[in-house]
């Protein structure tokens, strides 16, 4: 039987997990998979090893209001009947706010779960599914070491002013400063830009992760100097369902002007807006970019009209750019998005190969351009792995600590 660490990656509508071994440290994980259309029609998949193999299966008898905890309990029981060669020794979780208090992975108990119960407010789409996969686990297997993971953790290295909000004094010193999220994602992309760029990696690089979720994170010597998103995972760029950055004297207006309640404006903002706002059609990318509607157009040319200015704001933090870097789904996967926004950067000396680009290549940018330009696909499991790894291999003292 082999030791595997269990990783889960808990979403709004979605849930990736994947199996990797604990003895050594690989980036490809044993088993993987997800689970997509909750609160739909979920729908199981999964690869095997390194065959590649899916299985694509109908969770049947399954209501339609399905919560994440019963899904992920249902998951528990087939990964133990259906791979039974395996012994998850630990469970890692992607947690999207880590506040403060949290800058590296840490081993979940009851304090520290109360503390993430805390933060919900700072990620009402993500936080509750993620500590959602907690409980579940709890539950099935009480004895079972989980360890939390945050996306604010790697931005934690920001200077202060790059964290600040132009608010009293004591707003910033009870927390209301930036965050940023994708924490994850850039980090591995941190870690393998060496592999892509050489010495270059560690000079002025702009990662865009670009997905129903969104943002930009530039780094200097592969740690985050600044990034797109703030306090909460509203701020930034404009995203599939959220609006980006606000005008805070818009929000006023709603309240005071249309009688929106909070909640109505709770929902408008990360339900409504964004891609599916603009257009009226949809929050899908490759929906918008197969449509014919203007309406669907606009929306597209707006996401990389404010991802073409978000990226210029972020050069200046880092007082310059030797790399842009696309990734997660919308940036890996749309050649038309990618080339919209890097012919807005031409002034930076960006300059796309377009048959590079179309293709989806790993480096898009013409011979002669200023600025490499690459597509990396992104890992967020693997860090994950890798951070649960490394907490279970301290001593038993260490490793109980909080």
């Amino acid at each position: 039987m082999t030791d595997v660490i269990l990783v889960v990656n808990s979403g709004s509508s979605s849930l990736k997990f994947a199996l990797f071994p604990v003895e050594t440290e690989a980036s490809d994980p044993l088993v993987k998979g997800k689970v997509t259309g909750i609160g739909r029609q979920p729908v199981l998949t999964v690869s095997i090893n390194d065959e590649a193999i899916s299985v694509t299966e109908p969770l049947n008898n399954i209501p339609a209001d399905a919560t994440h905890e019963w899904l992920i309990t249902q998951l528990l029981e087939r990964l133990a009947s259906r791979y039974v060669t395996y012994n998850p020794v630990a469970a890692g979780h992607r947690i999207v706010h880590g506040g403060r208090e949290y800058t590296g992975p840490t081993i979940v108990n009851e304090a520290v779960r109360q503390e993430l119960e805390r933060l919900v407010p700072l990620a009402p789409l993500h936080q509750p599914h993620n500590l959602a996969a907690i409980d579940a686990i709890a539950k099935v297997a009480p004895d079972l070491l989980q360890i939390a993971c945050f996306d604010t953790s790697f931005h934690r290295t920001q200077p202060r002013l790059a964290q600040l909000f132009a608010l009293p004094r004591e707003l910033s010193e009870e927390g209301v400063i930036r965050y940023g999220f994708h924490g994850l994602s850039y980090e591995y992309i941190a870690n393998v830009l060496p592999d892509h760029l050489g010495k270059r990696a560690d000079g002025r690089v702009v990662v865009a992760h670009l997905g129903n979720g969104a943002s930009m994170c530039a780094m200097k010597e592969r740690r985050s100097i600044a990034t797109s998103t703030g306090f909460t995972a509203l701020h930034g760029l404009m995203m599939g369902r959220r609006c980006g950055s606000l005008d805070a004297g818009v929000v006023l207006h709603l309240m005071e002007n249309r009688g929106m309640s909070i909640t109505q404006v709770k929902n408008m903002l990360y339900r409504e807006s964004g891609l599916l706002g603009v257009s009226g059609i949809s929050n899908n990318m490759q929906v918008l970019q197969e449509s014919a509607d203007p309406r669907a157009q606009e929306a597209i040319n707006l996401y990389c009209y404010r991802a073409a200015c978000e990226l210029g704001s972020l050069v200046t933090s880092v007082e310059g750019l030797d790399a842009i870097v696309f990734t997660a789904g919308i940036g890996e996967n749309s050649a038309e998005v990618r080339r919209r926004i890097c012919e807005r950067l031409a002034w930076l000396g960006v300059e796309l190969d377009q048959t590079a680009n179309d293709a989806d290549e790993k480096v898009i940018s013409a011979v002669n351009s200023k600025v490499d330009v690459l597509v990396v696909p992104t890992n967020e499991e693997a860090v994950i792995a890798a951070a649960t790894r490394a907490l279970i291999a301290r001593p038993p003292v260490e490793k109980r600590a909080s």
